[in-house]
């Protein structure tokens, strides 16, 4: 089977974010989406500690130390870019104001709900920070992750058992195996990328799959 890395998977989810899409990516992998703006698009990366007009990645040596995202990285900012408070930064999150949110999953179920702030590994403490707010507030909901564990075990599944960061919020799920549209009729295979095979990724997921249209 196939499995993209974190770059490619960035680059396939930033091909289906539209031009002039206010966007915000969560921390962790979604931060690789702003690397990957087509040329033919603008698109407005927020970050939820206050920044709007996020950049790619600066190159290594260039990095401004009070440029950061939410996430802790070095990011740039680009012409006409802004900073502001986190109370202005919720209010965006909160009230609608946004296309599109770009968040990881520790588990994604079939009815578009998400789990993304706690697990049941005391090692990773529950840190929910703006995830919520997003979830509920945000006009869709991608999730990019992988379909895994690195144990193999599915992390989409029928019915989440981590604690839930959002019921039904997740409209499309971007993994290292294919690209899923949560619907009414359940989970739809969007693409599968070359070289797998519904069956393949079936057996990997804790779900039923429909196939591609």
């Amino acid at each position: 089977m196939q499995r993209l890395e974190p770059e490619q998977i960035a680059q396939r989810v930033a091909r289906d974010i539209p031009d002039g899409a206010y966007v915000n990516l969560g921390i962790g992998l979604p931060t690789m989406v702003a690397n990957y703006v087509p040329d033919d698009r603008q698109v407005i990366y927020h970050s939820e500690n206050g920044i709007l007009g996020v950049g790619p990645a600066p190159a290594p040596g260039e990095e401004n130390p009070e440029l950061i995202n939410a996430g802790k990285q070095h990011v740039t900012l680009l012409p006409g870019g802004c900073y502001f408070d986190n109370a202005e930064s919720f209010a965006m999150m909160r009230g609608g104001h946004l296309d599109i949110a770009v968040l990881g999953a520790f588990q994604a179920a079939a009815n578009g709900d998400l789990a993304n702030w706690a697990t049941d590994n005391d090692r990773y403490p529950p840190a929910v920070g703006g995830a919520m707010d997003l979830a509920v507030g945000a006009k869709q909901v991608f999730v990019m992750m992988r379909h895994t564990t690195r144990d193999n075990a599915p992390k989409i599944l029928e019915k989440c058992s981590f604690p839930l960061t959002g019921a039904g919020a997740v409209r499309r799920i971007y993994t290292d195996l294919a690209v899923i549209d949560v619907t009414d009729a359940g989970l739809r295979v969007r693409e599968l990328y070359s070289g797998n095979s519904l069956e393949e990724v079936q057996a990997l997921t804790g779900a039923p799959l429909l196939p591609p249209e």
